[in-house]
């Protein structure tokens, strides 16, 4: 048998996927080129593995069986080579995540993980916007309304959106609250414009018109204006409780924003072979799990 390994590797991801680009995608190659090597190792087998449309493909009741058989095999040689070729080398995990929660909770908990694991190298992409790219990274970390659908999602925890400020505003105005309200700016993150008159609809206020509502497109930004007296904002917790607790801010009320904001974890790609990514997604889960 002179079956080379990249065509049964290009197998398994078309299969995996139902997908020629898909799986392209995933190898670093062109459509082409799997196709190629597929056709190659249908050649050789004397049967086809794959029906094929214009638009889709689907697997032949032979090609589920072999896949079925080889897939195991692909996966336990890799894990092997990973495993082996890990011994000489450091690795390398890649996550993008929103520039505050590497701020807020990543980085204080970081040395944590980079002491247990000297041989792991860590690639950090921070991203201010919700809009930002993702790819190429092995994870994300994502502040999402609804359910992500691609890639191996983990939930992290909820957000919900607290009105804070600065220690001056609140000893002056935390006992008129309402008037404070039509008085001081009002500030918030761009990415949810409506999130004050969301607030104040959750609040039972029904003549809300503030004086001044300030956007920043930059969750550090909206803490750091708060803190610095320029008004109240809304401020996300738990991940901004640092703040609190070192009374750089202060809860201005006890009526929070409640959202269905939430962090997820996503993994771009299956990780059966890559032992450090394996455990870097089991401590992420294991450090904020007490968040949910």
């Amino acid at each position: 048998m002179q079956t080379p390994i990249r065509g049964l590797r290009s197998f398994c991801f078309a299969a995996r996927t139902l997908s020629f680009k898909k799986a392209a995608n995933l190898l670093y190659l062109t459509p082409s080129a799997v196709s190629h090597q597929i056709k190659q190792l249908e050649e050789q087998l004397g049967i086809e593995l794959f029906e094929r449309q214009t638009r889709s493909i689907n697997l032949t009741a032979a090609g589920k069986n072999f896949y079925d058989s080889v897939s195991p095999l692909i996966k336990a040689l890799e894990k092997t080579i990973t495993e082996f070729s890990q011994l000489q080398e450091n690795v390398t995990i890649s996550i993008t995540l929103p520039e505050f929660f590497a701020s807020e909770l990543l980085m204080p908990k970081l040395s944590e993980w980079t002491t247990e694991h000297p041989k792991t190298n860590l690639q950090l992409n921070t991203m201010k916007t919700r809009k930002e790219s993702a790819i190429n990274s092995d994870l994300s970390i994502v502040l999402s309304s609804s359910k992500l659908i691609e890639g191996v999602v983990h939930e992290l925890f909820s957000l919900q959106y607290s009105p804070a400020c600065n220690k001056e505003n609140w000893q002056q105005w935390h006992n008129k609250p309402l008037e404070a309200l039509q008085q001081v700016p009002l500030i918030l993150h761009k990415a949810r414009p409506w999130a004050w008159h969301q607030w104040a609809e959750h609040a039972g206020l029904d003549d809300f018109s503030p004086k001044q509502i300030i956007q920043i497109d930059s969750m550090f930004g909206v803490a750091r204006a708060a803190q610095q007296g320029m008004g109240i904002a809304l401020i996300p917790l738990p991940i901004s409780q640092t703040w609190f607790d070192e009374g750089w801010l202060f809860n201005f009320t006890e009526e929070p924003l409640v959202t269905k904001d939430k962090y997820y974890l996503v993994q771009h790609e299956p990780s059966e072979t890559n032992a450090s990514l394996e455990l870097f997604i089991k401590w992420l889960l294991d450090t904020f799990k007490h968040l949910k």
